[in-house]
């Protein structure tokens, strides 16, 4: 297969994990023969600092011309302080969603075997969780009109949805329910807000359509609850945008590291794959952002492609890599000097050689000298 990819860094640390995706690719690449290129754009503060903007024009026709975008991180911590900065990092991410209507993005969420113990969480209460999180991305109070009064003492936001912005988004969720256990969350404050109401009502006139899926409605501060409390209960959760970036985050404390979480944002014609993590500009350059959330994002790329084979020795290569601690310090407390790169680099290996799964690799990338 033949795939032009639009590689979009972006900003702190997502330079490093992006590379570490990108290699992983390209040996898949080889070992299926494949013909991967990847042509690179700029956003967020790096391209502010280049042009101007967050979203540069040439950035916009790279992603359409693209069969797929591999996204790496947006931010910069100056802006902390600056929420009233007319042109933010920020403004980049959102500006591509828009623009290429990515309105559906999937998040999985599973609490791996081999680091049950990294989670703040139980391991009796976190064990066999396997989530998929459908948040809807194109709509909600994170697009809708914004006001600011003169004087800077009043300010508003406005959350707007249509039934059409709901329904589409829903199919799918419902759709993904029916491969995996019937079972559908919808996440909302229907008590509270109106447009949470139509949400609700919405899915209630969708559920005739999947009569084998069970459809559960839950507030969005007893969802939270529940996530933390009993994970394993949820199998698929359909929200909005606010409601499923919140969300989100807090399967990071599940699965032990936010660095293991990755994503798909799908419209129409376009798919982009992400991490969920921010920049975190703090550990850029240290060589310890964990990789492993853009590479099991590149695995969804793979898997959108229907290159299945190819995204399970990805993912294969990741639980090889958990098994054996080769991982970045959020994960590592067995060995020290596991660097993004030899992360990356493990990966990498594995595809190259996934029969070779003695201690072999452990010594070759603990730089440990090794007979074989």
């Amino acid at each position: 297969m033949k795939l032009n990819i639009a590689v979009l860094p972006g900003d702190g640390i997502g330079p490093e994990v992006t590379a570490q995706a990108v290699k992983v690719l390209k040996a898949i690449a080889m070992e299926f023969n494949h013909v991967f290129t990847f042509d690179y754009g700029l956003v967020g503060q790096s391209a502010i600092d280049k042009t101007g903007g967050a979203l540069p024009e040439e950035t916009i026709a790279l992603c359409e011309k693209a069969d797929a975008i591999l996204f790496g991180a947006i931010g910069d911590a100056k802006y902390n302080n600056d929420p009233l900065a007319k042109i933010r990092p920020e403004q980049g991410l959102l500006g591509l969603r828009k623009t290429l209507d990515l309105f559906a993005d999937v998040r999985p969420v599973i609490a791996y075997e081999d680091i049950l113990d990294k989670s703040s969480l139980k391991k009796k209460q976190i064990k066999d969780t396997n989530i998929l999180i459908y948040r809807e991305l194109a709509g909600g109070i994170y697009f809708g009109d914004k006001t600011f009064s003169d004087d800077g003492n009043t300010a508003s936001d406005i959350c707007k949805y249509s039934r059409f912005e709901i329904e589409r988004i829903a199919h799918l969720a419902f759709e993904a329910a029916k491969t995996r256990k019937n079972k559908l969350t919808l996440v909302d404050k229907a008590n509270v807000l109106a447009s949470s109401k139509l949400w609700r009502k919405v899915v209630q006139d969708m559920e005739p359509q999947y009569p084998d899926v069970t459809v559960n409605y839950m507030y969005i501060d007893k969802a939270a609850m529940e996530l933390a409390i009993n994970p394993r209960q949820f199998d698929v959760i359909l929200t909005e945008n606010m409601f499923g970036d919140i969300l989100s985050e807090l399967a990071g404390v599940i699965v032990g590291s936010i660095g293991l979480l990755a994503s798909a944002s799908f419209g129409e014609n376009k798919a982009m794959f992400q991490p969920i993590h921010g920049a975190y500009n703090k550990d850029e350059n240290k060589g310890i952002a964990n990789p492993i959330a853009a590479i099991l994002s590149a695995a969804m790329l793979l898997d959108h492609f229907e290159l299945f084979d190819e995204a399970s020795l990805v993912r294969e290569g990741v639980n090889k890599s958990l098994k054996l601690h080769i991982t970045t310090p959020d994960l590592n407390t067995k060995y020290e000097h596991i660097t993004t790169i030899k992360v990356g680099d493990f990966i990498e290996d594995f595809i190259n050689n996934p029969d070779e799964t003695n201690l072999n690799f452990t010594n070759i990338h603990l730089g440990q000298s090794t007979i074989i």
